[in-house]
């Protein structure tokens, strides 16, 4: 397996499963109630708030990849648009689920070459560096998710 399908596995995994911690997002949020991830646990993030922020730069590189400009910006991610019902919050985990298919597709199909370019702007870093990135915050905030449903949950 070439380097991009590496990255596109390692995203996939912390998503749906397989990788070496054995904690995903798809199984870690798949009991969640929308009152549950809605709780404010001391001053942390909601977890709907932490799935938003983790989603919100996959989505944003997504539309890179796809062809777009970036258009994201740090102060917009954690700006959730209000989860008030069942459906809001599986509306918000069915976007979580497609974008970051979406996006490994999109990574495994990237010459190795090109994840050493610059994304979008030098300042950015290369294409690698951002997308490891993603994966790495996604890691981080899952520990937070799993620590946060163990308080919404009295487990």
């Amino acid at each position: 397996m070439n380097l991009a399908g590496q990255l596109a596995k390692h995203l996939r995994d912390v998503h749906f499963g397989g990788n070496w911690t054995s904690v995903n997002l798809k199984d870690t949020l798949a009991e969640v109630t929308w009152p549950q991830a809605t709780t404010q646990v001391y001053s942390f993030n909601t977890i709907a708030t932490l799935v938003y922020h983790t989603n919100y730069y996959i989505s944003a590189v997504l539309k890179v990849l796809q062809g777009g400009p970036l258009n994201a910006s740090d102060k917009f991610s954690f700006e959730i648009p209000p989860i008030r019902s069942h459906d809001d919050w599986r509306a918000l985990l069915d976007k979580t689920w497609t974008d970051a298919e979406s996006f490994a597709s999109l990574i495994e199909q990237l010459p190795e070459s090109m994840l050493w370019e610059n994304f979008t702007d030098e300042k950015y870093g290369n294409y690698y560096r951002n997308i490891q990135g993603i994966i790495e915050h996604i890691h981080y905030h899952l520990g937070q998710i799993v620590l946060i449903k163990k308080q919404t949950s009295g487990n």
